[in-house]
């Protein structure tokens, strides 16, 4: 039986959402392109990101950092050292494999003791294996211009933090948040778009006096709870809140909550928060020569601010809405007590790629003329499809399959009446609304 994630990859394909990357060469492992719609529910899905955590707060300021670093602030941060995987390879097909991802693998077990699933073969021993993407700067390719693609955003963050202190004396608590792209050279990426080798990540370091950080930290839970639930409309119960025991987070961390999800191939990681002190500012520091010291204004006291550090992989957010919005239902035909299956994407409605749809009952120039004069005066505010082929039942399946929330029918009666019928996605509810009022009736429904 064919599961949600297959079904979910087969309608992202078929209807514009995610396309496999460069498939007329054969395509590249694990790497896809956003379509038209892929890229607007991106965007709607970032617009809504940085309207929780960074507009609507007077704590927070935005930064985009390149990159492109200067390769010793990786070095400061430990990525150069630490940022590694274990890697092993099969001693008979050689097809290599992350240590810790293998099917039979539990903590602390001898590799001679696992076999290769696919093909049964033995494995070398354990190596470290860096993650990050290397490159050259200028023309010559030596050890002197090596560079890297950047494996998170926060080093940005970190090394601007005197900079934005600067310029806009903010007081702490206050946070520093971007996003951007992001590149790892996954052993094992998979999964459709969960682990890639590119993606884009929402993050923000949240620098702080170390007293009382538990009560930010859960501040911040909070609030990333409030997300998921009243933003994302997610049901709550497919999320998992890891708390990350003693030895098992990183060396830096007091605290760490990995936010959990259960996806179709199992519970896996969405995102997380983790408290990292001031680790970050003291390595920046060292290395660099830099005084990156905060003076409190009231106490004249010179510290290093500690962090929170809530990190959101936008790519996972977006594959959790498609999971979360693929419906398959039941729907009433036009004969009296039939149905059909129908397949929906309920997407919260602000965070739909189409929000409404222009259908035009016939092609016919009168019909279509008043039908495109709406979709050009409704695009002004909402993100507008006009479709005029195919039967008004295929098209109405169409938009279903996209998540449009509101589809506009105009039709001969549209001519003398001057209305329109509305149909809600989730209902199938239709109304009759004047088209002068319409535009305030949408924009009723989405406020």
């Amino acid at each position: 039986m064919e599961n949600l994630l297959d079904k979910v990859t087969s309608l992202a394909k078929r209807r514009g959402f995610i396309f496999p990357g460069s498939e007329i060469y054969g395509g590249l492992a694990n790497s896809w392109d956003y379509g038209p719609l892929g890229h607007a529910l991106k965007q709607n899905i970032k617009k809504a990101w940085w309207k929780f955590f960074v507009q609507e707060r007077e704590d927070m300021v935005p930064l985009d950092s390149a990159i492109i670093m200067n390769p010793k602030a990786w070095e400061a941060s430990g990525h150069l050292q630490n940022f590694t995987d274990q890697l092993v390879e099969c001693k008979k097909c050689h097809h290599r494999f992350r240590f810790d991802q293998l099917p039979d693998y539990t903590e602390g077990q001898d590799v001679s003791k696992l076999t290769c699933p696919d093909c049964g073969g033995t494995f070398t021993e354990p190596k470290n294996f860096n993650l990050m993407f290397k490159t050259f700067i200028g023309t010559n390719e030596d050890t002197s211009t090596t560079a890297y693609l950047r494996p998170e955003t926060a080093g940005g963050m970190f090394v601007n933090f005197k900079n934005i202190l600067n310029v806009t004396r903010r007081r702490l608590p206050f946070g520093i948040a971007q996003i951007g792209k992001c590149f790892r050279n996954e052993i094992t990426p998979g999964n459709f778009i969960f682990r890639t080798r590119e993606f884009e990540i929402g993050e923000f370091e949240y620098f702080i006096k170390p007293e009382n950080w538990e009560k930010t930290f859960e501040m911040w839970l909070d609030e990333i709870k409030r997300w998921w639930k009243d933003i994302m409309q997610i049901n709550m119960d497919n999320l998992v809140w890891h708390e990350i025991p003693d030895g098992e987070r990183a060396h830096y961390s007091k605290r760490t909550v990995d936010i959990e999800y259960k996806y179709p191939f199992g519970v896996k990681e969405l995102h997380g928060i983790a408290y990292r002190t001031d680790f970050d500012l003291t390595r920046h520091q060292e290395v660099s020569g830099q005084d990156l010291t905060y003076q409190d204004p009231e106490t004249n006291e010179k510290f290093l601010p500690h962090v929170i550090e809530p990190t959101f992989g936008i790519d996972r957010m977006l594959l959790v809405s498609l999971l979360e919005a693929y419906t398959e239902e039941e729907a009433p035909t036009a004969k009296e007590g039939e149905t059909e299956a129908r397949v929906v994407m309920k997407f919260p409605k602000h965070l739909a790629p189409v929000q409404v749809a222009i259908l035009p009952l016939s092609k016919k120039e009168e019909l279509s003329s008043v039908a495109r004069q709406i979709a050009n005066d409704l695009r002004k505010d909402f993100m507008v499809d006009y479709d005029e082929t195919q039967s008004i039942g295929k098209r109405y399946r169409r938009q279903d399959e996209i998540g449009t929330p509101y589809c506009v029918t105009v039709d001969f009666d549209s001519l003398e009446d001057k209305k329109v019928t509305v149909r809600d996605r989730d209902t199938m509810v239709q109304e009759r609304i004047e088209m002068s009022e319409l535009r305030d009736y949408l924009n009723e429904k989405f406020n």
